[in-house]
């Protein structure tokens, strides 16, 4: 068996010799399938944008900027309310949000109930923090980073065959038939994340408080070092759908196909990287998201634009990197509101960058990706300097 082959199976034969809780499988099972549901329509929103209601590269930037702005509201105090009231009624509301979203989606047919559809489904990004610290709290003995990084892997391999399938579809039967398919493969999630258990809320001592977030300087130092990371991998993504489209001349199929191979690269990176000790993974991951720029960029056939996504696994196998990182740096009863600054920062991001990479799309579609890799050289240098020289991720 190659080293390869070893590296990938290592983690699952780690799951099968541990004791599994129950409700992690119910969690993998329900990301398995929400994964595949979601692979169906939402890569494909910016082209939906642009072919069903007809908005230039501009304003497709500035809805996904209002969509990354449904996601940023809701992390902290979704953080905040698993820390005190519970993870799991979180994670069953997240469910059925997504659930009436995508219907919505499906049946509008005026761009206001299909934004509507759009950033409600945005505000079940809520779900991120309390279900890593559900994830972290039920994980037993596994290091926090692994952990992580096998539920972002399942939820991963479901997106793996969500894409093609929503491009067939949409080739076939128009893209809003996705939008239906997916709800019914939501249900199906639905029921499985409604038989995970409750699990304990954690407390502190009264009389010796953990220190305060804000106070904490190395945590502090780590969030800057995650903003400007984000930032810098996540310039050259949100209209990358666009450029392949209108810029490249694929259809949706064969879009279809590179984002498929895209949810595989997402799944594969993040079991290779839960070998991997956090700080190093995250150096790897954005070196890797460096490779996904260049070869949109200088790419010129399928089989390149596959790899660039493939490789981009890297962006999403980085955040439970961090994640692990910025855990050893807090007191238990924290877990909850640290994921939830931590995603906060990342949709900050997610705010943000569309609007300014539609801008530079409209001047120059190419330009926004040597820009992207200038900028990534920049934060590795950054992210080696000042991340956590010594995690305990065990």
């Amino acid at each position: 068996m190659s080293f390869f082959s070893k590296s990938l199976w290592s983690p699952w034969q780690d799951l099968t010799r541990s004791h599994l809780n129950r409700s992690l499988l119910f969690v993998a099972l329900a990301l398995l399938l929400w994964g595949f549901g979601e692979g169906m329509f939402f890569n494909f929103v910016p082209i939906y944008l642009d072919q069903q209601f007809l908005l230039n590269k501009y304003e497709i930037g500035l809805v996904l900027g209002a969509f990354g702005f449904s996601m940023a509201i809701t992390h902290i105090p979704a953080g905040r309310l698993a820390d005190r009231f519970g993870r799991r009624p979180l994670l069953i509301i997240a469910w059925v949000v997504g659930l009436v979203s995508a219907l919505i989606m499906g049946l509008a047919f005026a761009l206001p109930l299909f934004l509507i559809g759009l950033f409600g489904y945005g505000l079940t990004a809520f779900v991120a923090a309390p279900l890593s610290s559900y994830v972290t709290a039920a994980r037993g003995k596994w290091p926090v980073g692994t952990a992580l990084s096998l539920s972002t892997a399942t939820f991963a391999m479901g997106m793996v065959l969500g894409p093609v399938t929503g491009g067939w579809i949409g080739d076939h039967y128009g893209m809003r038939m996705s939008f239906f398919v997916a709800a019914v493969i939501f249900v199906f999630s639905n029921v499985f994340i409604l038989f995970i258990e409750r699990q304990p809320i954690d407390q502190h001592d009264p009389a010796a408080p953990p220190t305060n977030l804000m106070s904490n300087q190395r945590f502090v130092i780590l969030m800057g070092v995650l903003a400007f990371a984000i930032f810098s991998m996540y310039l050259a993504q949100p209209l990358t759908p666009n450029f392949l489209a209108s810029v490249r001349g694929l259809s949706l199929s064969e879009t279809g196909i590179i984002f498929t191979t895209g949810a595989l690269g997402n799944s594969l990176m993040a079991i290779l990287f839960s070998r991997i000790q956090p700080r190093r993974g995250f150096l790897v991951a954005q070196a890797l998201v460096i490779l996904f720029a260049f070869f949109i960029w200088r790419g010129a056939s399928l089989p390149v634009f596959m790899l660039g996504y493939f490789l981009l696994g890297g962006f999403r196998a980085g955040r439970p990197m961090v994640m692990a990182q910025a855990r050893e740096l807090v007191h238990d009863s924290q877990m909850g509101v640290t994921y939830g600054i931590m995603e906060t920062i990342s949709a900050v991001i997610f705010v943000l960058t569309p609007p300014l990479a539609g801008i530079l799309f409209e001047r120059d579609p190419k330009i926004v990706y040597p820009l992207s890799i200038g900028l990534i050289a920049v934060s590795i240098l950054v992210s080696y300097l000042f991340s956590p020289q010594k995690v305990n991720h065990a």
